[in-house]
């Protein structure tokens, strides 16, 4: 893979993956069926809230090029678009937008999103110094 691919390929799968977990544990905390129906039925509007803020990240640039992995600007875009456009997106396909449920999912979201983008800092950091 080369460096560009994996700059963009990389962090997208991550994201999806996120929002994939945090999915996977929303639903099976609550004892929902884990259907592929189901999953789906959870998980599209806050993949669409995730795709949605990579192209606010990407547009708005802020006069530095596009880092998808960067905390910020990226990825506190990515989480915000991530839970405001799924809960609308949620909210508008009928299902529930409790705000216990908001809260939760800021959290959970914010921890997935922005946790990966730490890490990830980190490691490069150590890397970097120790070469």
């Amino acid at each position: 893979m080369s460096a560009t691919t994996s700059r963009f390929a990389t962090p997208l799968v991550a994201d999806v993956v996120a929002i994939a977990v945090f999915t996977i544990i929303g639903r099976a905390s609550h004892e929902e069926a884990l259907s592929v129906t189901g999953f789906l039925t959870t998980f599209w509007p806050f993949l669409v809230g995730t795709a949605i803020g990579w192209v606010i990240t990407a547009a708005v640039p802020g006069g530095r090029s596009f880092a998808p992995a960067a905390l910020w600007p990226a990825g506190v875009v990515v989480w915000i678009s991530t839970v405001v456009f799924g809960m609308v997106l949620r909210a508008v396909s009928g299902q529930g937008t409790a705000l216990p449920f908001v809260i939760v999912a800021t959290l959970a979201t914010g921890l997935l999103l922005l946790g990966w983008r730490a890490v990830a800092l980190a490691v490069s950091r150590r890397t970097a110094s120790s070469v």
